[in-house]
């Protein structure tokens, strides 16, 4: 045991002497730097010895004494494929052998911890998963042909411990990840996207700002979002893996949109997109499996039959796949608890405690994406309402909110997917998540016509802003839109929808109402409707060019590119259409026309119901109109 060169750990080391004492390919990159003992240099000489009799060789082939002293400080040793042994007997190897001290064990009490669980894994199991050690342990092994998966574990348990640590300084992190150049670079034009430079209030050129800005478990989570999508790439289905991680993309954003309380989003995000893991897994590593299991479930695809149909096809439940994954990664255990997905209906009120809220909230951000992904148009938007009605209660969010949420989270999705360089082939079912598959008139249409009763009813007017506050609202939505063009360019429907929503949500209108031309008849006719009864509203509009001559106020608006804000209805009442006045007939409106060179191509509304409630000042006039400008740049520019 070669007592003969113990030290107390209070020593100094023997390089002050220029000694260096020790056996060499056995003492450790800092013992061989003659450094003060520590017990990690015990740990790295264990993890040589453990390696040697798992492989049957020596892991540095040196003859040189002192070139080895030499390269142990400037090598990583690694346990060859030759070893055949299984991804988490590697990893707790390679952690023994890792030349960085902090990311190695720190004492011989922690390595011992993590053989023992490796000699009994289904103590991290929950009692009631009811998969054998085995099976999980053949799954695992099989896993090891992929040499890509070790290194992708050591690299999340690395990023994991310092992301989660209570001592680790933010340089610490910014260190780590500069290690690798593809995830500087990938994190560097994710923080880069509109979503964090309009907060930053510019670029972001550093990985400590990064850290700085987004925290230290946004960067863990983007980190390991790059890592996930760095290895699980497979030329031969590549399409495949690409909608299995957006699907967890996806999910883990829109659940970090959703979470209720502002401190819980990263945990969130996190767990909704590992709610994932055992199907990436699966579709990496087993891709005929994957087949199998998706042609059982073609006609009812729900997370039950989905884990029955992997339970039947490869022995084992994606969900306990992935739990067993989390647990050799070193995830928190609170976090591994939340990826159990919660069984039975989605309860009718607010979740009791902050694990239940985050395990719903994780199910629910699933059972959305799948939503978006499995179909088009009015089915699609049908599909999206019933999931907003069903997890809606429990998350303590109205249904129409998380709609709204899902909306946003796509637009916030193709950022990123553009900033990762990740491209889906056009027709893609993927696609679905990155972009618009309806006009959104007809997605608000159809979600206001199928709302429950007593959603549809008419509720209390909400608190309309001072105008003080409307007018910075207004002035931030501008200055947000302008930040995301800058930093990308938008799709038509995104610059739009910002536009409207920025003028609905800023002075509180009822709705907001977006018309165009019709090129076979020449008419203006709503396109999208936002807020209260805005599809109802849209879906009303019909303004002929020609009416201006027969006194049609719309049509005479647009002629002359002239804005009009109507305090009382009443008092033009004369000069609007029949159609106006039978099915919108609103208290007070604001009409701004959209002109291309002098010619109308279409209009925007807003209304509200009570008479002289829309009070607008020149300073509310001047960024209302700055908005529209940018949408007729939009359309201008072709987008």
């Amino acid at each position: 045991m070669d007592f003969g060169i113990a030290a107390r750990t209070a020593d100094k080391g023997h390089g002050e002497q220029g000694r260096i004492v020790g056996t060499a390919g056995y003492m450790s990159p800092e013992a061989a730097r003659g450094e003060a003992p520590i017990p990690a240099m015990d740990v790295f000489a264990a993890g040589v010895v453990l390696g040697e009799l798992l492989c049957g060789a020596p892991l540095m082939r040196e003859t040189d004494p002192m070139r080895a002293v030499q390269r142990v400080q400037v090598e990583d040793l690694v346990l060859p494929d030759s070893a055949k042994v299984d991804d988490t007997l590697r990893g707790i190897v390679q952690r023994a052998l890792a030349r960085d001290v902090r990311t190695r064990y720190d004492s011989a009490r922690s390595m011992h911890a993590a053989l023992q669980t490796w000699l009994q894994p289904e103590a991290g199991l929950d009692p009631g998963a009811g998969q054998s050690n085995a099976t999980l342990e053949f799954l695992l092994r099989r896993m090891r042909h992929k040499t890509d998966f070790p290194a992708l574990s050591e690299s999340v348990v690395r990023i994991q411990r310092l992301a989660t640590s209570d001592t680790e300084s933010m340089k610490s992190l910014a260190d780590e990840i500069l290690l690798d150049v593809a995830l500087t670079n990938k994190l560097l034009r994710m923080v880069n996207t509109a979503h964090f430079t309009a907060v930053a209030g510019g670029g972001i050129s550093t990985i400590s700002r990064a850290v700085a800005l987004v925290g230290f478990a946004g960067i863990r989570n983007m980190a390991l979002s790059v890592l996930l999508l760095e290895h699980m790439t497979d030329k031969a289905h590549a399409a495949q893996l690409k909608e299995e991680f957006l699907r967890a993309m996806m999910a883990g954003t829109l659940a970090g949109e959703l979470s209720p309380v502002a401190r819980e989003s990263e945990e969130a995000f996190l767990t909704a997109m590992f709610q994932n893991l055992g199907r990436m897994l699966t579709e990496y590593y087993f891709p005929e499996e994957a087949v199998q299991i998706r042609q059982h479930v073609a006609r009812d695809d729900t997370n039950q039959s989905r884990e029955a149909a992997a339970k039947k096809v490869l022995g084992i439940g994606l969900e306990d796949l992935g739990a067993g994954v989390a647990k050799a990664w070193g995830l928190p255990d609170n976090l591994q608890r939340a990826l159990r997905v919660p069984l039975g209906e989605a309860p009718s009120h607010l979740a009791p405690n902050a694990l239940d809220r985050l395990r719903w909230l994780a199910r629910g951000a699933n059972a959305m994406t799948s939503a978006m992904l499995g179909s088009d148009g009015h089915t699609q938007a049908l599909a999206m309402q019933s999931v907003a009605e069903q997890y809606g209660p429990v998350l303590g969010v109205q249904p129409r909110k998380v709609v709204e949420a899902a909306m946003e989270s796509r637009g916030r999705m193709a950022s990123l997917a553009q900033a990762m360089g990740l491209q889906v082939a056009p027709g893609a079912p993927a696609r679905r998540l990155l972009e618009p598959t309806m006009p959104l008139s007809s997605m608000d249409k159809t979600l206001i016509e199928h709302r429950p009763a007593d959603v549809h009813a008419a509720t209390a007017p909400s608190a309309q802003l001072p105008p003080e506050d409307a007018h910075k609202a207004l002035a931030q939505g501008l200055a947000d839109l302008r930040s995301a063009l800058a930093a990308n360019p938008l799709r038509l429907n995104e610059v739009l929808h910002l536009v409207l929503d920025t003028m609905q949500r800023a002075l509180d209108f009822r709705c907001v109402v977006l018309c165009l031309r019709e090129p076979k008849t020449g008419h203006l006719v709503g396109r999208v409707g936002i807020g209260d009864g805005g599809a109802d509203v849209s879906a009303a509009f019909r303004v002929s060019l020609e009416g201006a001559i027969h006194g049609d106020l719309f049509a005479a608006l647009c002629a002359k590119g002239a804005d009009l804000l109507v305090k009382d209805t009443a008092t033009v009442i004369n000069r609007l259409p029949m159609w106006y006045r039978k099915r919108v007939n609103a208290a007070t409106f604001l009409v701004m026309p959209l002109l291309i060179k002098g010619a109308p191509f279409g209009l925007i509304y807003a209304d509200k119901n009570q008479m002289g409630s829309i009070a607008l000042t020149e300073a509310d006039l001047g960024v209302l109109r700055a908005l529209r400008g940018e949408a007729v740049a939009a359309f201008q520019r072709g987008a």
